[in-house]
């Protein structure tokens, strides 16, 4: 009795040649030999292979392909076409390193602006016409405590245009002369501005002269305080201030009439408040009572009209000194130092015409317009040096007055002396 299904026989030789013929019986179909099929065009290598198939049939497989991918075998790993998509998640993306952004931008920043103020330091401080050699001066008080700055206001014409001299009414005199000295103390106790006026009746000392070198001996002489500029300029000038105060002069800044003109243009203007509306002829003043900005030409009538005033001298270096502390207030204010397109102009008009001693830095001159500015800052004081009366139309300083202002300015403390 055969123990095998239907079909199969005991015989294990013809078990195997039965393998991959198919069976109705229970027992798995086993792996089919698949044929080799030869490739379009090429020859057969073995008659073997020749099943029966039709010459030039491809089955597919001796390129590699895989039932259900698309033709060219982009399934299999070393197929051609397009790669897998990868497994796994997505590769994550990072977020900017904005603290590290912002910390380059920041150092990009201050290396610009670093850059553009050494620049216009250097620029500045190339235009500062150091003309003035206070080492002339001879017999020089001791200096005492704080900055003294010796600020005067020529009527030179320099530079000018006839039109220009029509317009700001300075008329055509040769050469120039003082209309205008202060004396700016810049110490502890709050900067302090006190008016020389230009009549006021002085010794002339002795002195060198600062081109010939010849020392002028002292002869008693008496004079306007402009005299002595006009005698021999910057350098005597200094050396009559001292003779006469026993204050120490630091450091001296002169300018002229056209650069003070454009410095106030190239602000835009100053404004002002005149309390007392007035006239006059040859300054070109003619002025309402009230706030006011004024523009380079106003500004210079302003500051240089005095036959409209019954004290003339002494009512003009109030007028003086009211303008100035306007200027300095409203040139050292944010809107202009950073406002390129303001402060180069202003800068460049005012050091064009500006003359100072061979000591004098940017960095010093920037100190005196700031304390200029704290004039009006409530700690700052400005004052008429004190006068006592008159002599031939000059006017006489009050000696024991100035003799306490220069002791409280020379040990730097609070000026409680008044000038009228």
């Amino acid at each position: 009795m055969n123990d095998w299904p239907d079909g199969w026989t005991g015989d294990r030789d013809n078990r195997v040649d039965r393998y991959g013929r198919g069976s109705a019986g229970g027992q798995p179909e086993g792996a089919r030999v698949m044929p080799h099929v030869q490739p379009r065009g090429v020859p057969q290598q073995s008659q073997g292979y020749d099943q029966g198939y039709e010459p030039g049939y491809d089955s597919g497989y001796n390129t590699g392909q895989v039932y259900g991918s698309p033709p060219g075998g982009g399934g299999g790993r070393n197929g051609g076409g397009p790669p897998p998509p990868p497994s796994g998640p997505p590769a994550p993306r990072y977020a900017p390193d904005w603290r590290r952004r912002i910390k380059i931008g920041a150092l990009t920043l201050v290396v610009v602006v670093l850059g553009v103020s050494i620049g216009t330091y250097f620029w500045a401080d190339s235009k500062l016409q150091r003309e003035v050699d206070l080492s002339k001066v001879i017999e020089r008080p001791e200096a005492g405590d704080g900055t003294n700055y010796l600020i005067v206001g020529s009527d030179s014409r320099e530079g000018m245009s006839a039109e220009e001299k029509k317009k700001l009414h300075t008329g055509s005199a040769d050469g120039k002369r003082t209309d205008s000295m202060m004396i700016l103390h810049d110490g502890s106790n709050g900067p302090t501005l006190i008016s020389l006026p230009r009549d006021s009746n002085v010794a002339i000392p002795s002195f060198r002269g600062s081109e010939s070198g010849k020392l002028f001996p002292n002869t008693g002489r008496e004079t306007k305080l402009n005299a002595a500029y006009a005698e021999d300029g910057p350098e005597l000038l200094v050396r009559t201030v001292e003779f006469n105060t026993g204050l120490h002069i630091d450091h001296y800044v002169e300018i002229g009439f056209a650069g003070f003109a454009n410095i106030v243009d190239a602000i835009g203007g100053v404004e002002i408040d005149i309390p007392k509306a007035f006239k006059d002829k040859k300054s070109g003043a003619d002025f309402q009572a009230g706030k006011q900005t004024l523009n380079g030409e106003q500004s210079l009538a302003f500051v240089r009209t005095r036959y409209a005033f019954a004290n003339s001298d002494l009512d003009r270096t109030k007028n003086q000194q009211k303008f100035l502390a306007a200027l300095a207030s409203q040139t050292a204010t944010p809107g202009t130092i950073l406002n390129p397109f303001k402060l180069y102009p202003t800068m460049g008009a005012g050091l064009d015409t500006l003359i100072v001693d061979k000591d004098m830095s940017l960095w010093s001159l920037g100190q005196m317009f700031f304390a200029m500015k704290g004039v009006t800052g409530g700690d700052g004081k400005s004052m008429n040096m004190p006068i006592s009366g008159s002599t031939g139309g000059n006017l006489v300083w009050d000696k024991a007055k100035v003799k306490q202002l220069v002791n409280q300015l020379n040990n730097d403390e609070k000026v409680t002396v008044s000038g009228d």
